[in-house]
């Protein structure tokens, strides 16, 4: 899709046209080259992404595609959605390649493909909004930026679930832009209304309620804006609830039958009040942490997204700004209050965020009426930028530095990255600052191209001393005495083992670690850290176990270096 050489005003009526199919397969394609770099090559990333993946894994070799368990526990912190999409994916990859051995890119096809189909919609949300070149823009911007792609790598829920929003407020904004027209009739009435509603059922499937927090939040603010709220009868809200209760009323309704109330108990009770009523697993972090990490995980194009700031605000009573500010603020003010922080949390909203960047970037940011020339918009601009280059160069050194940290050696991948990404980085920034749009959104889209090539496919693969679980699973594959030998690991009990050695694998303390080779002398395989060694040998009392191999390490979830050794009785 070209971008326009000259700005073009957005003052009047918003551009509800659509992209030429030709462009959505351009940004497929452009969207599966940055996905695909290390998709098939990066091992299960602990602990959320190990953990959905055997339970899918469980889910298949069981055949109960009611109930949700990693290994003998119950699952209930999420619904079923993402496990039968991860399910699916995996038996229809089995039956293609001809082979059932365990791999972790199979669990990781539905957030390949929910990743695909936020960008496609961000890009057809914008475009009805701001025009098809915003759209096509939007849609470049959310392929390449930092947290979708790591989403579309791991075997989680968020992908799918911001394809799930991103269809739910393409609807939405539908209505809102035409809510002055005539009610549409016939089929053509209820073509919003499906797909809102079809796209909450999916996402109440998948993630609970979110989906509805973010369009709810986003019609409520817009209702209070616009003082009017009759619009909203589109939505056809009565048939609507029905449609989501078809789509996710009967496996809650059999979960909760299965599990006597206890997975309401879990995902709400536990997990969804936990994070709002305090930090779990230590994540517990203050206001103002998105705003921080902003410049790193919508990167390359958090600068844009400063710069659009007096431009959004100048046109704020427009509608398609109005709606994107409806859709970016409200849930943007529950992420931060909210104690529970991870970096993907504010991700629902980034498709709203690169709309308005790509519209006001178009728009030349108001150079046009010579804001370029006040002390105020080049202070703008150097804060945006030092921002910017803050943010995505960090990330490229943190690549370049994390395989000496870890491993102790240089990475000349690693290495080579910072200039090179450096390099195409200040050359976007420096075209969007003369104002160059073309040149800037390649630069931006071949320096992020560049860094996830090396990174996902050749650096962090390459680190061996972060992926512990694939040295195991390595070191039992090399010296397993039986086919049927089972690992108990003392003190090291990250989900990755269990997917990459199997469900049986056993995550004790040392005791009990000497416990299993005691009654399996034969076959049984113990993986001891040190810190469990002087409880693992005192419980074997007599008998000598014969060191098959050692592995070392660094655990990034605890933050500490482990060293193990594989033991096993019955000789070496």
């Amino acid at each position: 899709m070209r971008i326009p050489d000259t700005p073009r005003a957005l003052d009047a009526a918003p551009l509800r046209t659509g992209l030429p199919l030709y462009a959505y397969a351009l940004l497929a394609l452009i969207a599966t080259a940055l996905f695909l770099p290390g998709f098939t090559v990066l091992p299960p990333f602990d602990r959320d992404e190990a953990r959905f993946a055997q339970a899918s894994s469980q889910m298949l070799d069981s055949g109960n595609y009611v109930d949700i368990r990693f290994q003998d526990e119950t699952r209930y912190k999420k619904p079923v959605g993402i496990y039968w999409l991860q399910s699916a994916a995996t038996a229809a990859a089995d039956w293609v390649r001809g082979s059932t051995d365990k791999v972790i890119w199979t669990y990781r096809i539905p957030s390949f493909a929910g990743a695909l189909l936020a960008v496609l919609g961000s890009a057809w949300t914008a475009a009805r909004l701001f025009g098809a070149p915003a759209g096509f823009l939007a849609g470049l911007m959310m392929a390449s930026c930092v947290v979708l792609g790591v989403e579309a790598r791991m075997a989680k829920t968020d992908a799918v679930l911001l394809a799930t929003v991103v269809a739910g407020q393409a609807a939405l904004a539908q209505l809102y832009l035409t809510r002055h027209a005539p009610a549409p009739t016939g089929r053509a009435g209820w073509t919003a209304p499906l797909v809102f509603w079809i796209a909450a059922g999916i996402g109440v499937l998948i993630k609970g309620p979110l989906v509805l927090l973010v369009s709810g939040s986003t019609a409520l603010v817009l209702a209070l804006w616009e003082r009017e709220a009759g619009w909203l009868k589109r939505l056809k809200p009565l048939h609507g609830l029905a449609i989501v209760v078809a789509i996710a009323a009967p496996w809650l309704i059999a979960i909760a039958i299965k599990s006597n109330g206890a997975f309401f108990a879990e995902s709400v009770g536990h997990d969804m009040l936990g994070k709002v009523s305090g930090g779990q697993e230590g994540k517990g972090l203050p206001p103002g942490y998105y705003l921080g990490t902003f410049w790193v995980t919508f990167g390359p194009w958090s600068v844009l997204a400063l710069l659009a700031v007096p431009w959004v605000w100048a046109r704020r009573r427009l509608d398609p700004v109005r709606f994107c500010i409806a859709w970016i603020v409200p849930s943007w003010l529950v992420f931060e209050a909210v104690p529970t922080k991870l970096l993907h949390y504010t991700l629902p909203v980034f498709p709203a965020i690169a709309a308005l960047a790509a519209a006001a970037l178009l728009d030349g940011f108001d150079r046009s009426r010579g804001l370029e020339r006040s002390w105020r918009r080049r202070w703008l601009v150097g804060v945006a930028v030092a921002l910017g280059a803050l943010g995505f160069g960090a990330l490229t050194l943190a690549v370049a530095v994390i395989p000496y940290l870890v491993d102790r050696r240089v990475d000349p991948v690693g290495l080579a990255l910072v200039p090179a990404v450096g390099g195409l980085f200040a050359l976007c920034l420096r075209a969007f600052v003369r104002g160059d749009r073309r040149i800037g959104v390649a630069a931006g889209v071949a320096a992020a191209a560049v860094l996830y090539a090396g990174t996902y496919a050749v650096v962090l693969p390459g680190i061996d001393g972060v992926w512990v679980s694939r040295q195991a699973a390595r070191a039992v594959a090399q010296n397993r005495p039986c086919p049927t030998s089972v690992v108990a690991a003392a003190g090291y009990s990250e989900p990755s083992l269990v997917f990459l050695l199997g469900t049986p694998t056993r995550l004790v303390h040392g005791p009990a670690a000497a416990e299993h080779l005691a009654a399996d002398p034969a076959c049984a395989l113990a993986l001891v850290e040190d810190r469990e060694d002087a409880g693992f040998r005192a419980a074997l009392g007599a008998a000598t176990p014969a060191p098959l191999a050692e592995l070392s390490g660094f655990n990034y979830n605890t933050g500490k270096r482990l060293h193990l050794t594989l033991y096993r009785l019955g000789g070496s």
